[in-house]
């Protein structure tokens, strides 16, 4: 009984370790493949990639095998570098009122869930703009669950009635004494901080926790309770301690904002990413453009029916909002403005699922390419404003020799047909990070 016990504990260890464990050996060598290097408009074929540790050795027409090297032949499939979302909420994945009553591990049992399940979608890398995840980025970063790699600012701040204000209009700010800590900042939603001294104290609580970057609302909401999207949350002189606060830890401020007033306060203050931005005009457009300044913009979050959670008001929002897109969009096309590519996508598991449409949505506006380019290099380039405070120091969103091993091979080539990226159970035969095979379907 007792050896029968061991090897049936044996073989639920190796069954449980095969499940959580991606495939790592020393070196890999991926021949005949044809590459998107994140940068180019056109493939570089029938090449071959030696990936060593978890750096990208050589790029050649030909390589040598190393001895011991595991060999996948892409068989002319293109090899891209890992997507990213630069506008991910992993840990909001439940409507209001679980956000704010449910345990707090049901919470982070959903966002290991999504993680994977982000992963596998070909999402290499996420920069979480709001929301409790440093404990869910500690156990992957440790190769206790799959996903991404995952860039936080943790909770995002928020003004007295701005947009991450959820709470009854009967509770009182602290500073009229109210409770020192809401249910929103219990659980990670959101950090109050109303003048200058509680927005440093907030920025520096965050950088305290680990956070890459310092995430600000400085605009109205689409789903806000209490704030139409033509308002102004913040004051130049706030947004700007954020903004200073940020750069003397060597790393930046991204901003929710909509409107041209907002938008003008936050660049003049210094941010450097620009969340949504669906109502801006030309010249905001091209102030941020003179500024150096990401637009990250997203398209499905708009484009989807309206959540049965909404009121009037927010479905209106909603309209708004994507009545705004095509202007935006063709506005940061005229000016060859720098645009992310993100989703936005929150508080529904099925809604996140729809991740990959925003490949499609983008096509109104931009060359397959463009967009392809948006999701890996453009994107790399946020990423890399983090500085010293970067948590996976190393260049990624691009294949070149010496960038980090985040590699996809894609049956078919998205430059001439990005629908396949809609379909990745399907069509991404090899998923890699950081050097880890995750996925290999390849040779099947």
């Amino acid at each position: 009984m007792t050896l029968k016990r061991t090897l049936l504990g044996l073989l639920f260890s190796i069954f449980f370790i095969g499940v959580i464990s991606a495939q790592e050996v020393e070196s890999i060598l991926i021949t005949n493949a044809n590459i998107f290097d994140g940068k180019s408009d056109a493939l570089i074929k029938n090449q071959s990639v030696l990936i060593e540790g978890n750096i990208i050795k050589q790029i050649g027409a030909s390589n040598k095998v190393p001895k011991g090297a595991m060999v996948i032949d892409a068989k002319g499939a293109t090899l891209s570098p890992g997507f990213m979302d630069i506008h991910a909420h992993l840990a909001l994945n439940t409507g209001p009122a679980d956000m704010f009553y449910a345990p707090a591990d049901y919470h982070s049992a959903l966002s290991l869930y999504q993680a994977e399940k982000t992963l596998m979608m070909g999402f290499t890398t996420i920069r979480d703009v709001g929301g409790s995840v440093f404990g869910v980025k500690r156990a992957i970063d440790e190769g206790y669950f799959k996903g991404p790699r995952i860039y936080a600012s943790g909770p995002p701040i928020s003004m007295t009635a701005g947009h991450g204000d959820y709470r009854s209009p009967l509770t009182l700010p602290r500073q009229l004494g109210g409770s020192s800590h809401s249910e929103l900042e219990v659980t990670g939603v959101t950090t109050f901080a109303d003048g200058v001294p509680e927005v440093l104290s907030a920025a520096r609580m965050h950088m305290r926790s680990g956070a890459a970057f310092i995430k600000m609302f400085v605009g109205g909401a689409v789903s806000g309770m209490y704030d139409p999207l033509d308002i102004v949350e913040y004051s130049y002189e706030e947004v700007k301690a954020a903004a200073d606060e940020a750069d003397r830890w060597n790393t930046y401020l991204a901003v929710h904002t909509y409107t041209d007033k907002a938008t003008q306060i936050a660049i003049k203050a210094g941010a450097k990413t620009l969340e949504h931005c669906n109502l801006i005009t030309e010249e905001t457009v091209k102030m941020a453009v003179e500024n150096d300044c990401y637009i990250s913009a997203q398209t499905g979050v708009y484009l989807a029916e309206a959540p049965s959670s909404f009121t009037s008001a927010q479905k209106a929002r909603q309209q708004q909002a994507a009545d705004g897109l095509d202007n935006l969009l063709s506005l940061c096309k005229k000016h060859n403005a720098k645009v992310a590519f993100g989703s936005d996508l929150l508080m529904d598991m099925e809604v996140k699922k729809t991740l990959c449409e925003e490949f499609t949505n983008r096509t109104k506006w931009f060359t397959n390419a463009e967009i392809l380019k948006q999701a890996t290099s453009i994107n790399g380039g946020i990423l890399a404003l983090s500085g010293p405070r970067n948590p996976y120091p190393g260049k990624i969103g691009v294949i070149e020799e010496g960038a980090l091993a985040d590699i996809l091979l894609i049956d078919g080539n998205p430059l001439e047909n990005i629908e396949i990226l809609t379909n990745p159970e399907k069509n991404l035969l090899l998923i890699m990070k950081d050097g880890k095979v995750y996925k290999n379907i390849i040779n099947k």
